[in-house]
């Protein structure tokens, strides 16, 4: 235990009498200090046990010994030690009074009781509150560790670390999202650190900062997790005072933990890569059978189930052809979809592929939806992403096909996030907003609209209208507030001019293509 005013008061070889502040005894005891000055703040920094014999001090006048201890007061002293039987047989009463009119805590140290007794007895308890800290701290480390190896992981370790702190610990993702909590009451109150998480993950790591929860209770102090200079996760350790030596021993040991759980080693990464890449070009090529040979003991559970396919492209804009490494964008969404996997205990695959992200994923799991999430928050600037209908492994190579088609269709549609069914369910004339397309579609019509410009006619209404009724002369003649025979007289005038038959479908369909075309534009 730190040594207080009130230790040393008991302390039975001591002898120390208390004259004033007896209430404030509490106070703990930073250092026992020897000071004749008659000012010696300028060489206190405080928490300060001060020894004196008023050699040089006037202690018998009291506007100068009120004085004297306004200064002690002001500069965090704890307290003061007279020595009586020296230069002043008992207490002066008027340091008496000054310390009593301040509270101030004064001990009378009897003549047999020389300073260096004071002064070792501090010593002594701070050197034992030191190694019970030492003590302490290595324990936690070694229950910390035997969490962090336990099937429960992290979740296991913030339950001890909050025991060994006195309060309560998070632990949140790269994306800000709460991984666990201990105890379970503490979920709600760290989920309303979000924002100051986020402001810490986006500082070079090793970072921290100290905040505080929004009734004002905590002290909570954030921490970064990762071994490199990019954070990988946070922890939170919420107290209701600064960590003391013992508590710092084991906010440091869970960091490195958490660290070392968190951060693996870049030859695993790297082979976990190299296998994840190994198993795309197989299920692509469609040998989903040596694929489930090769990786099913780590991919066994998302082969075996309804998976979905995701490509994903970052769309920041950067000059020149893909590089084989995934850029920062498709980076951090492939920790948002790995956290979010982990906090779920699903089985999730990323490689990188010439410049995209591939993600397999279990259907309707936590790992595709927070895919979603990530890709609609950053927006259609950062992100375009495609996405597969749910699919068996032995059909994953027509899986592929569909979400480069998804994936054609976001970045057509200026959208950050399609999943195939929306094409289906939807309408292909938005996939005409193409300019290749349109050029085509004005080509087409440009005879019949240079014709129309000479006022020899209305051909484009005609054939829009005549095509809209599906080649009903009289339906499409009444559309047009004219006679089926002028109707008729416009379509051959049509079929002249393009050279190409009416009742040729695929030239209707090209023409009502090409209408429809021209009518679309981007957005």
């Amino acid at each position: 235990m730190q040594p207080t005013l009130a230790s040393l008061v008991q302390h039975s070889a001591l002898k120390l009498t208390v004259l004033a502040g007896s209430d404030r005894l509490d106070a703990p005891v930073r250092w026992a200090q020897v000071s004749e000055l008659t000012d010696p703040v300028p060489y206190l920094d405080g928490g300060e046990l001060l020894l004196v014999t008023a050699m040089k001090l006037d202690a018998e006048d009291p506007a100068a010994m009120a004085a004297y201890v306004r200064r002690l007061v002001a500069a965090g002293v704890v307290g003061l030690g007279f020595a009586a039987g020296v230069n002043y047989e008992r207490v002066p009463a008027a340091l008496v009074a000054a310390a009593r009119a301040e509270d101030f805590p004064l001990l009378e140290v009897p003549r047999r009781t020389p300073f260096i007794a004071i002064t070792k007895a501090v010593s002594a308890a701070i050197a034992a509150e030191q190694y019970r800290s030492v003590t302490a701290g290595f324990e936690a480390q070694r229950e910390l560790t035997r969490a962090a190896l336990s099937a429960e992981g992290p979740a296991a370790l913030l339950a001890r670390l909050a025991t060994h702190v006195g309060g309560w610990a998070a632990l949140f993702d790269v994306s800000g999202a709460l991984v666990a909590a201990a105890p379970s009451w503490a979920a709600r109150r760290a989920a309303r650190l979000t924002a100051d998480v986020e402001r810490l993950r986006d500082r070079p790591a090793p970072a921290s900062a100290v905040v505080s929860a929004e009734d004002g209770d905590d002290r909570v102090e954030l921490q970064s997790v990762g071994g490199s200079r990019r954070t990988r996760a946070v922890l939170a350790v919420g107290t209701d005072a600064p960590p003391g030596t013992a508590a710092r021993y084991a906010v440091n040991s869970a960091v490195a933990l958490l660290t070392l759980t968190t951060e693996r080693s870049r030859a695993l990464q790297a082979a976990e890569q190299r296998l994840g890449g190994a198993l795309v070009r197989l299920l692509r090529g469609g040998a989903a059978g040596h694929a489930h040979d090769v990786a099913g003991p780590l991919y066994g559970a998302l082969l075996d189930g309804p998976l979905r396919v995701v490509l994903a492209e970052d769309t920041t804009g950067r000059p020149g052809p893909p590089t084989p490494q995934a850029p920062e964008a498709l980076d951090a969404l492939a920790e948002v979809v790995e956290s979010g996997a982990a906090r779920r205990g699903e089985t999730v695959l990323t490689a990188a592929d010439a410049g995209r992200l591939v993600v397999l994923a279990a259907d309707g799991g936590a790992a595709l939806a927070a895919c979603a999430r990530h890709a609609r928050a950053v927006g259609e600037s950062v992100l375009a992403v495609g996405v597969s209908p749910p699919t068996a492994a032995a059909e994953a190579a027509s899986a592929f096909r569909q979400a480069e088609q998804a994936l054609s269709v976001a970045r057509r549609r200026g959208v950050p996030f399609v999943e195939h069914e929306e094409m289906a369910a939807g309408s292909v004339l938005p996939l005409l907003a193409d300019d290749a397309v349109r050029a085509f579609a004005e080509g087409a019509l440009r005879p019949l609209r240079e014709h129309d410009a000479s006022g020899r006619g209305d051909l484009v209404a005609s054939l829009r209208a005549w095509l809209s009724r599906h080649g009903q002369w009289d339906a499409a003649a009444a559309d047009l507030g004219v006679h089926r025979h002028t109707l008729r007289y416009r379509m051959r005038r049509v079929e002249e001019i393009l050279g190409r038959s009416l009742d040729d479908p695929d030239a209707r369909m090209e023409l009502w293509l090409a209408l429809k075309a021209t009518d679309t534009r981007p957005g």
